[in-house]
């Protein structure tokens, strides 16, 4: 089923200006128009729409997702990994910080 901008920001919680970005980076275009003249998005679309927000919670910039977004499995499979790796050493670096906030809480 088509979706309006608006549809797809209530549905999945994507603001009307993320997606007008990435349509300005070129990563998604509208399938077309419904009568009163908003701008249509087809299911293909939809998808697409939820991976590049998935992308950006991983932690990639619009132009590392334009590049991400159609490669190739083995290529995807490679960054994803380095990107797991990146993210378990910031989950590392975090839990080490809250534990030293809690060292600093104990000393007051």
């Amino acid at each position: 089923m088509d979706m309006t901008l608006r549809e797809i920001g209530n549905t999945y919680g994507v603001s009307r200006r993320a997606v007008q970005g990435y349509e300005k980076a070129g990563l998604v275009a509208a399938s077309g128009k419904n009568e009163r003249g908003y701008l249509l998005y087809n299911e293909p679309l939809q998808d697409r729409i939820r991976q590049i927000r998935l992308f950006q919670q991983m932690g990639f910039n619009i132009k590392e997702i334009k590049n991400l977004i159609d490669a190739p499995g083995d290529v995807l499979k490679a960054v994803l990994e380095r990107q797991t790796e990146k993210l378990m050493k910031q989950k590392e670096n975090t839990e080490i910080l809250i534990a030293k906030i809690y060292e600093l809480i104990e000393k007051l």
